[in-house]
C-alpha cells in the first residue's frame, strides 16, 4: 500500500475549518475561525468560558450552521462526511436515565451507519467490542447506564464515539470531574489513538495537562488568538489576550510562561 505522506501526494487534513463565523442570540460566538487538524495530532482547544469552544465543535458536527465560512472533513464538504466523526459530549448532555445497558449505549454511536430501521450486523457488534475493550468496560457491558459512576459514564461516552471507528475524534471537556485513575486511563488512550494516526480535537480547562498531551494548543476567544506547539506559546501577551490573566497568575507560572 502506498503511503500518501511519503508518495509526494499530501494527505488531506482530517478537519479543515476556514473563516467560520457563528451568531448565537444576536452576538458573534465565533468570528473568522481558522483551524486545521491532521492525523497524528492531538489539539488542545483552550479558552475561557464563553470563548466558543463547544460552539466550534457543534459547528463541525453540523449541529449549528455558520453564517460564513466552511468546514471540510477529509478534504470533502462536511455535510457529506459528518457521520464519520466521533464525538464525546459533556456528560450532562447524555440521557443517563434512559433504560440502556452499557453495551447498547455504546452501540448508539453507530446509529448513523446502521440506520434507524435496521438491525446491527457483525461489524457493528465487533466495533462495540473493540470500543469497550479500549476503555476497559467489557466486564460492565450489561450494567444499566443509570448505575454507573461518573468515571464509568465518561468511559461509555468515549467508547460510544470510538465505536464509529472515526478518523477524527472531538472531545468536549473529557476530564471534568473525573477521578485520577480514570483521567490516567483516558490520557493513555488518547495518546495511543494519536500514535495510531487518529486526529483529536479536545476542549479542556486543564491547561497543564493539555500542554503535556497536545501536539498543539489552539487558544480561542471567539477567534483564534494563537495556535502552535505548547513550547512556542510563551508570550504572556497571548495568554492575557485569551484569558485576561495577570502576569503573576498561577496559570502562567504552571505553564512556564515568563516575560
Amino acid at each position: 500500500m502506498t503511503d500518501r505522506r511519503t508518495s509526494g501526494t499530501p494527505e488531506e487534513p482530517a478537519l479543515e475549518v476556514r473563516g467560520i463565523a457563528v451568531e448565537l442570540g444576536g452576538r458573534l460566538a465565533l468570528d473568522g475561525v481558522d483551524l486545521t487538524v491532521r492525523t497524528g495530532e492531538l489539539i488542545g482547544l483552550i479558552g475561557p468560558n464563553g470563548a466558543g469552544k463547544t460552539t466550534l465543535l457543534r459547528a463541525v458536527l453540523g449541529l449549528l450552521t455558520p453564517h460564513t465560512g466552511s468546514v471540510r472533513l477529509d478534504g470533502k464538504p462536511a455535510e457529506r462526511t459528518r457521520g464519520t466523526v466521533g464525538y464525546v459530549p459533556q456528560r450532562h448532555e447524555f440521557a443517563w436515565d434512559f433504560p440502556l445497558s452499557v453495551e447498547k449505549a455504546v452501540l448508539t454511536g453507530r446509529t448513523h451507519r446502521i440506520g434507524w430501521l435496521r438491525r446491527p450486523g457483525a461489524d457493528d457488534r465487533a466495533a462495540v467490542e473493540e470500543a469497550l475493550e479500549l476503555v476497559a468496560m467489557t466486564d460492565l457491558r450489561h450494567r444499566p447506564i443509570g448505575e454507573l459512576s461518573g468515571g464509568q459514564r465518561q468511559r461509555v461516552l468515549v467508547a460510544r464515539a470510538l465505536a464509529l471507528r472515526p478518523r477524527l475524534l472531538l472531545l468536549d471537556e473529557p476530564f471534568t470531574g473525573l477521578d485520577v485513575p480514570t483521567q490516567e486511563l483516558l490520557t493513555a488512550l488518547f495518546l495511543r489513538l494519536r500514535a495510531q494516526e487518529k486526529a483529536l480535537l479536545m476542549t479542556t480547562h486543564d491547561l497543564p495537562a493539555a500542554a503535556d498531551m497536545a501536539t498543539r494548543l489552539c487558544l480561542l476567544n471567539r477567534t483564534v488568538i494563537a495556535d502552535g506547539p505548547p513550547e512556542t506559546l510563551r508570550d504572556p501577551a497571548v495568554w492575557l489576550r485569551a484569558f485576561g490573566v495577570a502576569k503573576s497568575d498561577q496559570l502562567l507560572t504552571s505553564l512556564g510562561v515568563t516575560r
